[in-house]
């Protein structure tokens, strides 16, 4: 996530959510050192992330446009003035490209993974007055997927991002080059493969049973209105898509959502009102009046759990993970720097140290008594991880004062850091880090039994 480690005195005890593997997933954010309203989630403490796939790498690297995306992508300073005094980028909401179904914002929230993007938090003169929250779509395979929002107002994507950057959340008009970046970080994200779909987004390979009968249920004329289907909305052989807005009963024209790794998208619809594939056929069935047998939904329901799924969808996190993103985004250095970019520098920079800033609170420091042993080899991962913040803003006032030669010597001190010293410093210490489920668990442990004697106390 790139989201800043809050401090003990700014997480605060509240309702904890569990994810998919029985561990606690989200940590709730509280206090006076936060602009977020109190019991805010955001999923920073999660220890799995969802898998990013670029199409660029398949054709044999991403371009310094597609890094310089996905660094201003996961940079707050991109945003408003909220926005950055919390920390808060794309990324917060769109995890590695994928939705945050752990995100949760009272009173510009309904329910965990939807968010009120006309609300009053990020730009009060954006505010429409109604909590009407939508769902955090996933970025995958946006590039086949106009119109965009969930009404499909915007053909364009670039607009669309300029929207959510100046309006949404009040950022100051981003530079051409910038918002060309951001369009092309999207489009090169891809849809996870499926190894259940073949050419025109058939069933291919083993599909069960009942997952034939879904598909030939999902092709299927409505009984009272034969020219409708749901293959006819959600074309198969175009990314189950028809890029057209419908009234399918939920309140409004809304675009046709892809259903490729939709099993990783849920809460469903709009507004996140349904949390599964059944709640969905189910409203079909009763406002389409598809008078569908229990068989016949549970066949669908397989069937677009075949089609929703994808290989790999979440990896664990860790240093080396951490480290490839970084080094990507340090990619964008190695041009702007010799170009004299200032303002890129500065972007990168300020981006790269909030990272390291963020690494570095995986390793706890000598005073956290939950996690016991390997002092020094945490000691040495927080002290190496610093020095590359201080290289960097040492690299970020050279640019800046026109010291061409001392940017181009630091940068090569801090490529040097980076490509040995630093990952086997961090490899040393990863035992006792917060990226270790022991450790993880008992320093959130710990953190929640302060916090629980300071609110009695209060």
């Amino acid at each position: 996530m790139k989201i800043r480690r809050l401090g003990i005195p700014a997480v605060a005890l509240g309702l904890l959510l569990v994810g998919a593997y029985g561990r606690v997933m989200a940590f709730p954010v509280d206090g006076d050192q936060t602009t977020l309203p109190p019991k805010t989630e955001l999923n920073e403490d999660a220890l799995t992330k969802p898998r990013e796939i670029f199409h660029s790498e398949i054709a044999g690297g991403k371009s310094y446009m597609i890094n310089l995306g996905n660094l201003a992508f996961s940079s707050p300073s991109i945003l408003g003035g909220v926005a950055r005094q919390a920390s808060v980028s794309c990324e917060t909401c769109h995890v590695n490209g994928a939705g945050n179904a752990k995100f949760f914002m009272p009173k510009m929230s309904t329910r965990p993974g939807n968010f009120d993007t006309t609300g009053p938090l990020f730009n009060p003169n954006a505010d429409n007055f109604v909590l009407d929250p939508v769902t955090i779509p996933s970025l995958r395979g946006a590039r086949y997927l106009a119109p965009y929002g969930h009404d499909g107002r915007m053909a364009s994507l670039r607009d669309f991002v300029h929207n959510v950057i100046v309006n949404e959340f009040s950022g100051p008009e981003p530079s051409p080059a910038i918002l060309d970046a951001l369009v092309a970080y999207i489009q090169d994200i891809d849809f996870l493969p499926n190894a259940s779909l073949g050419p025109g987004g058939r069933l291919i390979g083993k599909a069960s049973d009942s997952e034939r009968r879904g598909e030939a249920l999902f092709s299927k004329p409505f009984p009272h209105d034969p020219n409708l289907s749901c293959a006819g909305c959600h074309v198969p052989s175009g990314a189950f898509v028809d890029h057209q807005q419908h009234d399918v009963g939920s309140g409004g024209l809304f675009k046709t959502p892809t259903l490729r790794n939709a099993d990783f998208n849920a809460p469903y619809f709009h507004d996140g009102r349904f949390d599964n594939y059944d709640q969905v056929v189910g409203h079909f069935d009763r406002v389409f009046d598809l008078g569908l047998s229990t068989q016949d939904r549970q066949d669908l329901v397989a069937y677009l759990t075949a089609v929703g799924d994808g290989t790999l969808p979440y990896e664990h996190d860790g240093a080396s993970a951490s480290l490839k993103e970084i080094n990507d985004f340090t990619t964008v250095l190695g041009v702007a720097i010799p170009a004299g970019d200032k303002d890129v520098v500065s972007l990168a920079v300020d981006t790269i140290g909030n990272e390291l800033r963020e690494l570095t609170e995986q390793y706890p420091d000598r005073k956290n008594t939950s996690v016991s042993g390997g002092e020094q080899q945490r000691v040495l991962a927080r002290t190496a991880l610093k020095e590359l913040v201080l290289t960097l803003r040492r690299i970020d006032m050279a640019v800046a004062d026109g010291r061409a030669s001392d940017a181009a010597t630091d940068f090569k001190n801090y490529r040097s850091l980076m490509a040995a010293a630093v990952p086997a410093v961090l490899a040393s210490a990863e035992p006792w880090s917060l990226f270790n489920p022991a450790v993880h668990d008992s320093h959130y442990g710990a953190l929640r039994q302060v916090m629980q004697s300071k609110h009695v106390s209060h």
